[in-house]
């Protein structure tokens, strides 16, 4: 199985970012990295934007973002490229997000939080999986998951 990292996007690695293509019918679940890579640009003290690496390839991308008045970290615009998807590295991917949120680079916390369209069956049963369920807040086309992290 490959070893699966994450490696801040910072100019050596976004353009491998901006090549990532989403399956046929998802652009309605997950923005394009161009588009959500202008976040971390605006919230750079308090989010990280990490390529997932399989060795030297990126595969896809996540945000971890610090909500300073909420005091929560929030998993942000989470994609896998069509080509690496249903081969586990998601759920490895989240996996070592987790990890770096447990070392509190922002601030202290012990939520996670973030939004899933329900219809992304692939990624809710994966968030469930790890242990995520219905936090009670969401928007017109997302439900809110949560999860307090392990000591």
């Amino acid at each position: 199985m490959d070893i699966i990292s994450l490696k801040k996007i910072d100019e050596t690695n976004y353009l491998d970012c901006f090549r990532l293509k989403l399956a046929p019918g998802q652009e309605k679940f997950v923005s394009h990295p161009i588009r959500s890579l202008a976040q971390p640009y605006v919230y750079r003290d308090q989010c990280t934007p990490f390529g997932i690496y399989s060795g030297e390839t990126m595969v896809g991308y996540l945000m971890v973002i610090y909500d300073d008045e909420e005091k929560t970290y929030n998993l942000w615009h989470m994609m896998i490229d069509e080509q690496y998807q249903r081969k586990g590295y998601g759920k490895r991917a989240l996996e070592r997000a987790l990890a770096y949120i447990g070392t509190k680079p922002f601030g202290p916390s012990d939520t996670v939080l973030l939004t899933c369209n329900p219809q992304n069956r692939t990624a809710w049963d994966l968030y469930v999986k790890l242990g995520f369920t219905e936090a009670g807040r969401g928007g017109e086309d997302e439900t809110e998951l949560g999860r307090k992290m392990r000591p």
